[in-house]
């Protein structure tokens, strides 16, 4: 399995705002994708800027399936445009 930490942290208020109505939408559509364990977001408690997307994936060709999604594109170039996206991987 793959699991991928996904951190984010905002421009600006209205960049925080976009990037996670983006995420919670990628994350909306990404749990309908073959081989998904687990996808959420994550909001910080003690930062107004900052959110983790998680995801587990079974395998690496999943992974990669959903990589290549046109919403996944989409979605990440949102985030991406509204901020600064830090990406950890685990393989166990």
């Amino acid at each position: 399995m793959i699991r991928l930490n996904c951190f984010f942290k905002a421009n600006s208020p209205e960049d925080y705002k976009s990037a996670l109505c983006a995420a919670v939408a990628l994350t909306e559509k990404s749990l309908a994708h073959e081989g998904v364990v687990a996808y959420d977001v994550f909001q910080s408690a003690t930062r107004q800027d900052v959110f983790m997307i998680c995801e587990t994936w079974e395998s690496q060709e999943a992974l990669d399936k959903h990589s290549a999604t046109p919403e996944f594109e989409k979605y990440v170039g949102i985030i991406q445009g509204c901020g600064f996206l830090k990406l950890e991987s685990f393989n166990f």
